[in-house]
């Protein structure tokens, strides 16, 4: 077995996280192996916008303060922070604190939030796409990071969880950049791996209690699954969530990037501890529009044939101009700068600079932006 991952059922939030959280530690090998007293330790969390955490946008506050209780009783200093979507700035982050709940557990609790916006370059020689990374300062500044994901869908990656979840160590804007370095699915996809097997999370967790299906990972609907998931290996971690929700692990670009790596991507890799998964099997569970498309940019084809297919197949984005407030952060945060307002301040896109990206869709306050496929797209690959 080349990675051991604990799934706890835990249908609600409330008092009963902690303990089923600390259970699902315990069967890993308890948090002590992880953190010892003294260490500085980042709870990377999920807060990619300015949303209360019933909207299943950003890490359920309770998981969050399950996990910062398990630090401090193993004698660790837990440090709440992530870098958003849009600018990492004091005001926006200040915001998002506020909003998605986190900022009242660190007042119960005691836990520092970051608000240290330094950045810096580092080196990883491993490194498949990029040998060098722009990352938080929060980042390499602690002695141990634990992640704690939401599991949910993602119009681009099909899927976000343990993998994804530490594209946010890149600091604000700098993560366009990478977006417009990147559009390739299978390239970004690998730039993602390279993010995981630098940072080397001691510990991911995901919340699963709450997640999002549909168009994720901020315009879907909540869904109850009902899990909290440990383990080591964040990649083994995202290997039986999507199983977990029947999301086929070939589906999901990350996983096969990691499978090229010889890094764990298959559940017969994986040994499974904690509870029968047939409590709560989901069904019929959602996943984004532009599921089907992916494929093109993994398989191996000419070129010239594979733009050809894409251009007649790929998803592309759509805005509501009812509901759009002309906020321009779709304007302000799209890598290639392939949207500009119109007349009334509603946003218009050029499809000819469009990466489909779908930052637009990702970080929309007002989910004034659908993700929408033509028909031959429709039609083939439902």
């Amino acid at each position: 077995m080349s990675a051991t991952v604990a799934i706890k059922y835990c249908p609600a939030y409330g008092a009963d996280v902690e303990n089923t959280l600390r259970s699902g530690i315990d069967e890993i090998g308890g948090i002590a192996k992880f953190v010892k007293p003294g260490q500085r330790v980042l709870l990377k969390v999920n807060l990619l916008m300015k949303k209360r955490p019933e909207e299943a946008v950003t890490t359920h506050p309770s998981v969050v303060e399950a996990a910062v209780h398990l630090v401090q009783e193993a004698g660790g200093i837990p440090v709440i922070g992530d870098s958003p979507g849009g600018p990492y700035t004091m005001g926006a982050l200040q915001a998002i604190y506020t909003r998605s709940g986190l900022r009242e557990v660190a007042e119960r609790t005691g836990a520092l939030l970051n608000e240290d916006f330094g950045q810096t370059v580092v080196s990883h020689s491993e490194g498949k796409i990029s040998k060098s990374l722009t990352i938080t300062k929060s980042v390499t500044d602690a002695d141990v990071v634990i992640t704690l994901s939401k599991l949910k869908t993602h119009g681009m990656m099909t899927f976000t969880g343990a993998v994804k979840i530490l594209f946010g160590v890149i600091p604000g804007l700098q993560k366009v950049e990478y977006h417009f370095k990147m559009p390739n699915t299978k390239n970004f996809a690998h730039l993602l791996v390279d993010i995981a097997t630098y940072v080397k999370p001691s510990l991911s967790i995901m919340d699963g209690i709450v997640g999002m299906e549909g168009d994720g990972p901020s315009a879907g609907k909540p869904r109850d699954i009902g899990a909290l998931l440990v383990s080591e290996d964040p990649f083994g971690l995202d290997v039986v969530a999507t199983n977990l929700i029947g999301l086929k692990p070939e589906k999901v670009p990350t996983i096969m990037a990691a499978r090229e790596r010889g890094l764990t991507s298959r559940m017969e890799e994986i040994e499974l501890k904690g509870d029968d998964r047939s409590l709560w099997q989901i069904q019929n569970f959602v996943v984004p529009k532009t599921v089907g498309v992916n494929f093109l940019d993994m398989a191996p084809m000419p070129k010239r044939v594979r733009r050809f297919l894409v251009d007649r197949i790929r998803p592309r984005p759509q805005f509501n101009h009812d509901l759009c407030k002309g906020c321009k952060d779709c304007v302000n945060n799209c890598p290639p700068h392939a949207l500009v307002l119109n007349d009334k301040m509603r946003p218009v896109v050029d499809l000819d600079v469009c990466i489909r990206c779908f930052c637009c869709q990702e970080l929309c306050p007002q989910q004034a932006v659908d993700i929408v496929r033509p028909w031959v797209a429709r039609t083939f690959f439902k």
